[in-house]
């Protein structure tokens, strides 16, 4: 279950921008028709009813189809990493975190002892006790864990955050850091910029990846990109659908006067 999710790491080391989108409906089905077309794919738990019988059919579905899967959960505390990745998310990414505290907590719930403090009772990802002593430091070397930064906390704290043992990547949330920053909306403001500017900095001191969200903006993408951001969730599939029929439909219209 971790191959896709460490070639994703790999593409990333090499330097590749990766480009993905957003899971937000329930049937399985729209990870699985998504998948070829892209990088990774991003499950969001935060945002979406999704209940865990339809997330277990999202990360079904991109097994099958050997595509990087990434959750986003509601929080990053135990009760709400602890099962999905016993569900068999190969990558989790934690919301609104605010100290290097927290982080290091997150950090820790994401891998078994003595790296970290995960309670051990996986189904999935152990092949249903099918695997041996192997499936730990399976588990623990191929996990990705990724944190927020989408509050000014976190960006005061970020020399501290992005130096944690076992963090995988920083991810922003553009759109919460600029209303964070009293600017909401305006991600292009100096003071968002800024802040952004200084986060990448520290990542890539760190040798820590690089990601954000976003809607479906390809300059954004490009802004972002150019900046030093390494993947991108570029929109989702609710976003996508909306933003398609509209751009055929407008297309169909002008055609016809």
């Amino acid at each position: 279950m971790f191959g896709p999710i460490n070639e994703f790491r790999r593409r990333l080391g090499a330097g590749e921008t990766l480009i993905g989108t957003g899971v937000n409906l329930s049937d399985s089905q729209a990870s699985e028709a998504l998948a070829p077309s892209v990088d990774f794919l991003w499950v969001d738990l935060e945002h979406a009813a999704m209940s865990e019988e339809a997330l277990k059919g999202h990360l079904l579905a991109a097994r099958y189809k050997r595509t990087p899967v990434v959750v986003r959960v509601v929080q990053s505390t135990t009760p709400f990493v602890k099962p999905v990745l016993d569900a068999g998310a190969p990558g989790v990414i934690a919301p609104q975190v605010r100290s290097a505290d927290e982080v290091r907590a997150f950090v820790a719930d994401c891998r078994y002892p003595p790296q970290g403090r995960r309670g051990f009772g996986p189904l999935v990802p152990s092949d249903y006790g099918r695997k041996g002593d192997e499936y730990v430091q399976e588990a623990n070397a191929g996990v990705f864990a990724a944190v927020m930064i989408e509050h000014v906390d976190a960006v005061e704290a970020i020399d501290d955050i992005v130096t944690i043992p076992g963090l995988d990547s920083i991810v922003f949330g553009p759109m919460d850091l600029s209303g964070s920053l009293g600017r909401l909306g305006d991600v292009d403001h100096p003071d968002v910029v800024a802040a952004l500017e200084k986060c990448i900095a520290a990542a890539q001191k760190a040798g820590v990846f690089i990601g954000s969200g976003l809607g479906t903006d390809p300059a954004f993408a490009e802004t972002l990109a150019k900046r030093g951001v390494q993947w991108l969730q570029v929109g989702g599939d609710i976003g996508l659908l909306i933003w398609g029929v509209e751009k055929l439909w407008g297309d169909i219209r002008e055609r016809l006067g």
